[in-house]
């Protein structure tokens, strides 16, 4: 459960309440799940010491094969959605945005259109011809 500092303002655990939750679009459609988090110091730069920091991004991206093997992904794999966006923390992640409105699954559509579809019957729904 989350808490309340002394300014009002919701304090919550990264681990317990951000990360790995599924993220929903306006449009209620699943857009992602928060695979890291960005966070800055007060003036959007690095983060110092005893010094205040928020939030700025949620990070999602090709973690797999680095949670398997260990490592970081480059930071040019990750893709950003503005904590900004974030209008709700539960059990999901809720976003002020949908998921056509981020273009985070444009590596899924591209091999769906590139790969997928050249497959002998990949281009058609089976389910539909029953």
């Amino acid at each position: 459960m989350s808490t309340i500092d002394p300014h009002g303002r919701r304090v919550l655990d990264a681990r317990l309440h951000l990360l790995d939750r599924q993220v929903i679009g306006a449009d209620g459609e699943p857009v992602t799940t928060v695979d890291d988090l960005e966070i800055v110091g007060p003036d959007g730069g690095e983060v110092t010491p005893g010094a205040p920091a928020h939030l700025a991004a949620v990070l999602t991206g090709p973690v797999l094969v680095t949670r398997i093997l260990g490592g970081h992904p480059p930071p040019s794999r990750w893709e950003r959605i503005e904590w900004r966006h974030v209008v709700a923390v539960g059990t999901t992640l809720e976003l002020d945005v949908s998921a056509d409105d981020l273009d985070l699954d444009w590596v899924e559509r591209w091999v769906r259109e590139h790969v997928i579809h050249r497959i002998p019957g990949g281009a058609h729904d089976p389910e539909a011809d029953s």
